[in-house]
Formats: structure tokens, sequence, C-alpha cells
């Protein structure tokens, strides 16, 4: 399984970026796919993910409101809309994917077999 990750870039905060993680080499629909990030000297931390299962959506709570995770019909990319966004977003942000999550684990990024390249996503003030 292959994930490539896009749509990073810079931004000003209050602005919106839309970021893909494409899957191939897999059955899109097995994946519970995730998104993760990790800023300069920060620990890799949760954002959020959607359940192949079912297509149920988890957020951190830093991002409610702001982010929305989702994914196309063919179950195949997932999306990650991020809206007001804050300098504090900044940071590299992977993408992930798992076939056998336990719903206790889909936010820990270690449960993750599957790891995209990661995209920049830089917010300015």
């Amino acid at each position: 399984v292959q994930l490539q990750a896009s749509g990073g870039g810079l931004v000003q905060a209050g602005g919106s970026l839309r970021l893909s993680c494409a899957v191939s080499g897999g059955s899109g629909s097995r994946y519970t796919m995730g998104w993760f990030r990790q800023a300069p000297g920060k620990e890799r931390e949760f954002v959020a993910a959607i359940r192949g299962s079912n297509g149920i959506a988890y957020t951190a709570d830093s991002v409610k409101g702001r982010f929305t995770i989702s994914r196309d019909s063919d179950k195949k990319t997932a999306y990650l809309q991020m809206n007001s966004l804050k300098v504090e977003d900044t940071a590299v942000y992977y993408c992930a994917a798992d076939s056998s999550l336990i719903l206790s684990s889909i936010r820990q990024w270690s449960h993750y077999d599957h790891w995209g390249q990661g995209t920049q996503v830089t917010v300015s003030s």
C-alpha cells in the first residue's frame, strides 16, 4: 500500500487549505485513514481520522470546528479540509492508513502501518 499526500503550502492565518491522500496498491474501503502532524521540536500528534468500516470521523480537540476529514466514494482518497488556519497549525502533515485498527488506537500514530511522505503546511501571521 502506498500513500501520496499533497496540498500543503503557505497560507495566511485565517485562510484555508485542503490536503489529499491518495491510496494505491490496496483496497481503499478496508482502511482507516488518519492525518497526523509534526511541528519542529514537537512530537507527532493526531489531527483526524476516518474509519473504513463505517465512515465515522474523529477530530482532535485542537482543530475541531476548523478541520474536516472526508474520503471520496471509492475510498481511495482521503481529504483534510483546513479552515481558519492558525500559526500554530504550522507543521508537516502526514497521512496514514491501517486495515486493522481498533477504535482505542485510532489516535495513536504508532498503530498505523502505512504512511505517506508528508506535506508542509505553513501558516503566516
